[in-house]
């Protein structure tokens, strides 16, 4: 009596400690079977893609490409390169799409990327034309939007160069301090880790260029002229930068509809192989560049 008692004491214990391991044991007729323990290893999951979009080459600076850092987050589309095709759609409606500078300054911080890459644009733009009575102006926007965006020491350096530019009526050189302008802001976010502003600044000076351009075609039609916007891996390229902004300007009804109107936009722009661009697809851009012009600029507060 006292030996089953001690075994079955036994069968207890080792039950017990197989329990505690998460293993049931086997038992069958009075003794204890090693169960078969199989270790399932989890299958691994891949890591998510970084899935950036990619900038079209002919929009990047060669001081870009050079870089000790590469292309990175931060890096956006030069508004300078952005304006090239400018020069091959002269004249420029400036009188057709003049625009005043609000004299409040925006609280939210994306609200003056965006606004800041409108004022670049259009230091390129008075400058394209020659109209030098206007740089001081807007060399005076640029210091008070890059100070509230942390930059105003590099930015003051510019505008004081635009200002010496202008009155030498050195057009080179005004490009030059125009695209390190955007250049040194881009360092400062860096600096701050925000490559969001970065990219609206970019935005906003592309709206801008689009605008502009898509007027001077439409009032001077030629199917060369059409095919100068007709860049549908630019749009595809905001589009992207715009639904990956963080959620907080992501999902600002603006920012949702811009998205909207871009995915709209690259359609517009796709120009099947032996077709030329119409003059009816020209005035659904330039309608569509005015509809993103207003939602850029629509402020947070």
């Amino acid at each position: 009596m006292k030996f089953w008692v001690v075994f079955m004491i036994g069968v207890a214990m080792t039950a017990l400690c197989h329990s505690e391991e998460g293993v049931s044991p086997v038992v069958s007729e009075g003794k204890v079977d090693k169960p078969e323990v199989t270790t399932e290893v989890p299958e691994e999951k891949s890591a998510a893609p970084d899935e950036k979009a990619d900038i079209p080459e002919d929009l990047l600076e060669d001081e870009h490409l050079r870089a000790e850092l590469g292309v990175n987050e931060f890096t956006a589309p030069s508004i300078s390169k952005l304006f090239d095709t400018l020069q091959f759609l002269m004249p420029l409606p400036l009188v057709d799409t003049q625009r005043e500078v609000n004299e409040r300054m925006p609280l939210d911080r994306a609200d003056l990327a965006i606004e800041l890459g409108f004022l670049i644009a259009d230091g390129f733009l008075i400058v394209q034309a020659g109209q030098m009575d206007q740089v001081e102006r807007i060399a005076a926007d640029l210091t008070r939007y890059g100070k509230a965006l942390g930059a105003g020491g590099r930015i003051n350096r510019h505008a004081a160069s635009l200002l010496d530019s202008a009155k030498k009526q050195d057009i080179p050189q005004l490009k030059k301090e125009l695209s390190a302008t955007q250049k040194d802001v881009e360092v400062e976010l860096v600096k701050l880790r925000d490559a969001d502003l970065a990219h609206l600044i970019s935005l906003g000076g592309w709206i801008r260029a689009l605008e502009v351009s898509s007027v001077a075609v439409d009032k001077q039609f030629s199917p060369e002229r059409a095919s100068k916007i007709m860049r549908e891996d630019i749009a595809d390229y905001y589009t992207e930068i715009v639904a990956g902004l963080e959620p907080r300007i992501s999902e600002r009804p603006n920012y949702m509809e811009i998205r909207d109107v871009l995915s709209g936009l690259r359609n517009e722009m796709v120009i099947p192989q032996e077709e030329d661009p119409t003059h009816e697809k020209v005035k659904e851009i330039r309608e569509q560049s005015v509809k993103l012009v207003k939602l850029a600029l629509k402020r947070q507060n």
